[in-house]
C-alpha cells in the first residue's frame, strides 16, 4: 500500500515538473520574441507576445492547484514538502517572467517604427546574459543541482553592472536628441525589465539550493 501510495505521489511530482518545465518554456520564448520584437520593431510580434500572456498565466493557476492538492490529500514532509513549497515559489518567479516579456513588449509598442536613435547592441548583450541565467536556474531547478544554480547566481552582479552602465549612457542621449525623449526612456525601461530577469533567475536559484538544503539565504551576497 505504501510503495503504489508513494509511485503515485512520484508520478505526481513528475507531472508536477514537466508542467513547470512548460511554463517555463513558455517564458523564454515570450521574453526572446519580445527582443526579436524589439530589435525588429515587429509591432506584430510585440502585440502577439502581450496576448499570449493568459497562457502562462494559465499554466501558473494549474502549478498551485496541484501542487496545493498533492500537500492537502498526500501530507507530504521533509523534502517532498520543500519540493511542492519549491514548484509554487518558482512558477510565480516565471509567472513574473512573462509579465517582464509583457513589459518589453509595451515598450515595443510605445517606440513604435520611430527609427532607432542608434543601433541596439549592449541592450541584446545584456538580454544574452540575462537568459543565459534563467537557461541555468531552469535546468538547476530541474536536476536539482544546488552547484549549477550558485553559479547561475553569480552572474548577477554582471547584469547589474550592464544595467547601470546603459541606462546612464542612454539618458546622455536626451539633450542632444530630446525628439527621442520617449524612446530613450522606453529603452531604459528595457534595460530595466532585463535586469529583472537576472534577478528571478537569482530568485528561482536560491530556491534550489532552499530544496537541497533546507536553508535560505542570498547567493550573489
Amino acid at each position: 500500500m505504501f510503495m503504489n501510495t508513494r509511485s503515485n505521489f512520484d508520478e505526481s511530482l513528475k507531472e508536477l515538473k514537466s508542467l513547470q518545465l512548460k511554463m517555463a518554456d513558455e517564458a523564454e520564448t515570450a521574453i526572446k520574441n519580445a527582443m526579436l520584437s524589439l530589435l525588429n520593431q515587429d509591432i506584430e510580434l510585440a502585440n502577439k507576445v502581450i496576448n499570449n500572456d493568459n497562457i502562462i498565466d494559465d499554466l501558473e493557476y494549474e502549478i498551485h492547484e496541484k501542487a496545493l492538492m498533492l500537500i492537502a490529500m498526500q501530507s507530504p514532509v521533509a523534502k517532498d514538502l520543500r519540493r511542492l513549497h519549491v514548484a509554487l515559489r518558482v512558477s510565480s518567479e516565471v509567472e513574473r517572467l512573462g509579465d517582464i516579456a509583457v513589459n518589453i513588449a509595451k515598450s515595443v509598442v510605445h517606440i513604435g517604427d520611430e527609427k532607432h536613435l542608434k543601433e541596439l547592441i549592449d541592450i541584446p548583450r545584456m538580454m544574452e546574459m540575462a537568459l543565459e541565467m534563467l537557461t541555468e536556474a531552469i535546468t538547476a531547478f530541474y536536476a536539482e543541482d544546488p552547484a549549477l544554480a550558485k553559479k547561475c547566481a553569480e552572474k548577477d552582479d554582471q547584469v547589474d553592472k550592464m544595467f547601470g552602465e546603459l541606462v546612464k549612457e542612454l539618458l546622455t542621449y536626451i539633450p542632444q536628441n530630446p525628439d527621442f525623449t520617449n524612446q530613450i526612456i522606453q529603452l531604459a525601461f528595457v534595460c530595466r525589465f532585463i535586469e529583472r530577469i537576472a534577478d528571478h533567475s537569482t530568485n528561482i536559484a536560491e530556491n534550489v539550493v532552499y530544496l537541497e538544503t533546507g536553508k535560505r539565504f542570498n547567493l550573489n551576497k
